[in-house]
């Protein structure tokens, strides 16, 4: 007997199924789910409690007509499956493969590109005011988390699109959790619900109750009243009133005949609609429900059964030190204290370590209100996601001068998680703020000195950092203070000087390795910071080769080689001959950190290389000067 899931070819095919058929095609997809994403790694437990809700989706609407946006887009793998890419699933996250994140470039049934969280709405209705514009009729969804209600582009968000009127539907998805629980009173608001599922099974089992007494239909529409006026009280409808939407809920989202209802009445709605679906994540697989957090991303099989430790955990154990040393010290996560490994330090330091939610700006904001006071805030965030509070770091961090300390992990190339996660920009857009001191450590060791260092420079100071382990080498129980705008000579050399910094340090003195069996006597420089350079030792060793290739996992626009090139014609070194490695002008797409590492030549063979080639091309160019300036 064929499997149901073998027959869907596009979302057309799930329309036809009977109820026991949907049941049996839920059910199939989280097999696939867990099969596939156990092995390849990617988001499991988000998956996994939106089956039904997407499968409901499909049925009640007409995908790629009408237009459903995916917040966040972490969860959209199931819409992947019934949009005909189904084939395609085994290659999820791999290089040329499937995207874990919706991509326009991908399908159309991909309405929009997304990997951050709080853009679904507005997004949805900058497309239903182009839909009302062209008097087209079709619908547009937005499919948004409870945990993405911290964000405060949702409201902004809502609160036009209520004053709008418009009709646009919004699916808000309430598992509770974003990674970790959501927090927040909003949050606390719709627990509410939550811990009156009770409040859905009595109401079925009365409506079927009284259905069976005489007179009652009746009873029941007495009972609808009676009910209606309760669950305004109970339930968080009031804020969704007020903000000019309709609230529809709360709904099993495990049950697709309910949903399949719900939906189609909100298709009839000529304004803007909320439909509150309760879900579990995880649903149907024991331990990621059990454990939606553990089971929120895994990593593929095979991946983090290494000894050494991530600059994650380095990062938590040197924070876990500074905030029992240092009494001022207090740390501010957006969502994502799993992901900072700083899950047990909030058990042991709960009035110290905040989490604000899905809310970088506020984060950064809130940590320059507490460093006016004389804490020392360290902002515990993602690279790709500070961009997100660019203003708030420049205007209420760096112009004031604060002392606020920004560790920004899974900086450069993060890998399976592609365009919308990898760390590319930070070099660039942080150099760019007066009063930032900007750094990135060569391993652990230098990650905890940098974090200390932090601590006593009374400045704005970014410290970056890559996703994974970092070189094999036991940790010093004692941190050093770090000279600020320092360099470090870490092998020296005569023919040619590599600078690297960050992640390229170490492939960097492999490279020279390299080189040396090819008789190229390789110089190689540890730069620490790109904000401030260490000019002294820059302009030094660039007057004594005249030849340099600098080393960045960053974009090559506005990033660390940028600032040497300026170092240098500030200085009248136009004689030195520099290459520069690094992000060309383009997104980086998903694939394995190493493999495109070593496709845009930031490992140790692809550096050494780059310099066999500069080397010759200078050459030639000599060649080619001295035979023009012969006389003929």
């Amino acid at each position: 007997m064929s499997n149901i899931l073998d027959k869907i070819n596009g979302p057309s095919d799930v329309k036809g199924l009977s109820q026991d058929e949907l049941a049996e095609l839920c059910s199939e997809l989280r097999e696939l789910l867990v099969g596939k994403v156990s092995e390849n790694g990617g988001h499991l437990a988000s998956n996994l409690g939106v089956v039904e809700l997407t499968v409901a989706l499909h049925r009640v609407f007409d995908s790629p007509k009408d237009k459903l946006i995916w917040d966040v887009g972490h969860q959209s793998y199931v819409h992947k499956l019934l949009t005909g890419r189904r084939e395609q699933f085994t290659s999820l996250r791999q290089y040329q493969g499937l995207s874990g994140f919706p991509d326009r470039d991908e399908s159309p049934h991909d309405a929009f590109t997304t990997g951050h969280g709080g853009t679904s709405i507005s997004a949805a209705l900058g497309m239903t005011l182009a839909r009302d514009r062209a008097g087209d009729d079709h619908h547009v969804v937005a499919v948004i988390g409870d945990g993405c209600l911290t964000c405060g582009m949702t409201y902004e968000a809502l609160n036009h699109a209520g004053h709008l009127g418009t009709r646009l539907i919004v699916v808000l998805n309430d598992n509770g959790m974003s990674i970790s629980p959501t927090v927040g009173a909003i949050a606390r608001r719709l627990n509410v619900v939550r811990t009156t599922r009770g409040y859905i099974r009595a109401k079925k089992q009365t409506n079927r109750l009284l259905s069976l007494l005489p007179g009652g239909k009746r009873l029941q529409g007495a009972l609808r009243r009676l009910r209606e006026g309760v669950k305004a009280v109970l339930m968080p409808t009031m804020m969704w009133e007020q903000l000019g939407f309709t609230y529809l809920g709360p709904i099993d989202g495990h049950n697709t005949a309910e949903l399949e209802i719900v939906l189609t009445q909100a298709k009839n709605y000529y304004k803007p609609v909320i439909v509150h679906v309760l879900t579990k994540k995880g649903k149907g697989y024991k331990p990621a429900e059990d454990n939606p957090t553990r089971f929120h991303g895994l990593s593929p099989r095979g991946e983090g059964l290494g000894t050494i430790p991530t600059y994650s955990q380095v990062f938590a154990r040197t924070v876990g030190g500074l905030l029992r040393d240092n009494p001022k010290v207090v740390v501010i996560s957006a969502a994502m204290v799993e992901g900072n490994s700083l899950s047990s330090l909030v058990k042991e330091f709960p009035q110290r370590i905040y989490d604000v939610g899905i809310s970088e700006q506020h984060a950064v904001t809130l940590a320059a209100g507490l460093a006016t006071q004389g804490f020392i805030p360290i902002v515990a965030i993602y690279s790709t996601f500070l961009q997100r509070a660019f203003d708030q770091v420049l205007h209420d961090v760096c112009l004031p001068d604060l002392p606020v300390i920004f560790a920004l992990d899974r900086s450069g190339i993060v890998g399976e998680d592609g365009k919308t996660h990898q760390g590319m920009f930070d070099l660039s857009y942080l150099r760019l703020m007066p009063n930032m001191i900007v750094c990135a450590p060569k391993d652990g060791n230098e990650l905890q000195d940098l974090l200390y260092t932090a601590t006593n420079a009374e400045h704005t100071m970014a410290i970056r950092y890559p996703r994974g382990p970092g070189p094999d080498m036991p940790l010093a129980a004692k941190l050093h203070q770090l000279p600020i705008g320092k360099a470090e000579m870490m092998k020296q050399g005569e023919d040619i000087v590599i600078i690297g910094i960050g992640s390229t340090v170490m492939p960097s003195l492999e490279a020279a390795e390299h080189l040396a069996l090819r008789g190229i006597d390789a110089m190689v420089i540890n730069a620490r910071f790109a904000k401030p350079l260490d000019t002294e030792l820059i302009l030094d060793v660039a007057s004594h080769t005249k030849k340099m290739v600098i080393v960045e996992e960053n974009a090559l626009s506005g990033g660390f080689g940028a600032a040497v090139l300026e170092l240098l014609e500030q200085a009248g070194a136009s004689d030195v001959k520099v290459k520069r490695l690094g992000i060309p002008d383009e997104f980086v797409t998903h694939g394995k950190q190493d493999f495109l590492r070593s496709l845009y030549h930031l490992d140790a063979l692809g550096i050494a290389k780059e310099c066999v080639d500069f080397l010759a091309h200078i050459q030639t160019e000599a060649e080619r000067e001295f035979h023009t300036a012969m006389p003929q």
